[in-house]
Parts: C-alpha cells; sequence; structure tokens
C-alpha cells in the first residue's frame, strides 16, 4: 500500500458508490454525510453488476470500482466485505454473500443457518470466534485506485438476535459487547463496524 502522504487526494463533489446493497448504501452514505459530497449508486446508473471473480476482498472491490469510475466517469467507491469464521478456515469470506444466494434471492437467515449448522457439526469450541472484513476501494476514470481495509473481531452466536443491520449482523457479536450488529442502533454499529474501520483510514488517505 502506498504512504499516505503519497496517496491522492478526492477533491471532486460527486461519488458513486458501486453497490446495489441497499444496506451498505445506506451506511457507506452516512459515513460520507459530513464531507459534502454527492453520492450516487450504481442503481442510479442503471449498472449492472460485475462479476466478482478474485479470492479475495482487495481483487473484488477493485473490479466494482473500476467497472462504476468507468461507467459514470466519476470517482466510485467500492466495497468487498464479509464475514470470516475462524472454525470454517475463514469461511464464507470472499463468498458471504454467495452462502446466502437462492433462485429467488438472497436469503441470509438460511445463510445464517448454514454457518451455525456446519460449526454444530464440527463441535466447534467456544467462543466460535468470527470476525467482519471490509475492503474499500476508491478508484477514479482514469484507473487510479487506492486501498483501505477494515475489521472487527467477534464471535458468531445463536439464536439470531436483532432485526436492525443486515447480512449476517444477527449472528455476529462484537468483542466486548453485548449486542450484536442486529441489535444494535445504526449510530453505534457504524461507529465501530469493519466498514467504519476501513473507512477512517480512506479519511485520512484521501480526504483530510
Amino acid at each position: 500500500m502506498r504512504q499516505l502522504g503519497k496517496m491522492r487526494r478526492f477533491d471532486g463533489d460527486s461519488l458513486v458508490i458501486a453497490s446495489h446493497n441497499d444496506g451498505k448504501i445506506r451506511e457507506m452514505r452516512a459515513l460520507l454525510a459530513p464531507y459534502g459530497v454527492l453520492v450516487k449508486s450504481s442503481g442510479d446508473y442503471n449498472l449492472s453488476e460485475p462479476k466478482e471473480t478474485e479470492d479475495n476482498f482487495a481483487g473484488n472491490a477493485r473490479i466494482k470500482a473500476h467497472f462504476t469510475a468507468r461507467e459514470t466517469g466519476l470517482p466510485a467507491l467500492s466495497d468487498d466485505s464479509g464475514i470470516t469464521v475462524d472454525a470454517l478456515d475463514g469461511a464464507p469470506g470472499v463468498y458471504t454473500a454467495d452462502w446466502a444466494e437462492t433462485p429467488t434471492g438472497r436469503d441470509f437467515n438460511m445463510a445464517m443457518t448454514k454457518v451455525w449448522t456446519l460449526l454444530e457439526q464440527k463441535q466447534a469450541r467456544f467462543p466460535r470466534k468470527a470476525a467482519f472484513n471490509c475492503t474499500l476501494c476508491l478508484a477514479w476514470p482514469d484507473g487510479h485506485d487506492e486501498i483501505f481495509s477494515g475489521r472487527v473481531d467477534g464471535q458468531v452466536v445463536w439464536p439470531m438476535r436483532g432485526q436492525l443491520g443486515f447480512g449476517f449482523d444477527p449472528i455476529f457479536l462484537p468483542d466486548g459487547e453485548t449486542e450484536t450488529f442486529g441489535e444494535m442502533d445504526s449510530a453505534r454499529k457504524y461507529a465501530m463496524s469493519h466498514r467504519a474501520d476501513a473507512f477512517a483510514k480512506l479519511v485520512a488517505g484521501c480526504f483530510a
């Protein structure tokens, strides 16, 4: 990764979030709100989703950000994130969303149940350690990009707890907390999430 002093600063007034995930878009809009940036999303441009063919978060984040920057002619911010479970050898990892895919759309209740079932089958020790990981890629139409990664550690709990958040939030209990991400109000979650960790690095590198 380049040194902070050599990173390209964001000096525009518009940014496209390279995502169709309403939860991610909401969270990233909230994080960008203090910077006076006009925030659009892939859906505003009727963009398709490019195939994520890499086996790591940074690679997939780059695919999405560069595709969106090329198609819109604007800087694009993408996020590739997922939950890694120690006892499952880091799965689902970059395939987090794939575990929820069904013929009629994503079913995260099914995906969370799959995680817990596999842990039970393996008789995994408690606490069942896990982490949420996030890699952000800010890409410009000329092909330049900057990459930032964040992480929050915790454990997988059962049963699912909370109706807030999205994805695997209801089974993820951050270290030192008594509420899952699915139970936390959005402000608390945003302040401590893997996305907030990566975003703080993005701000320091490109906005500060």
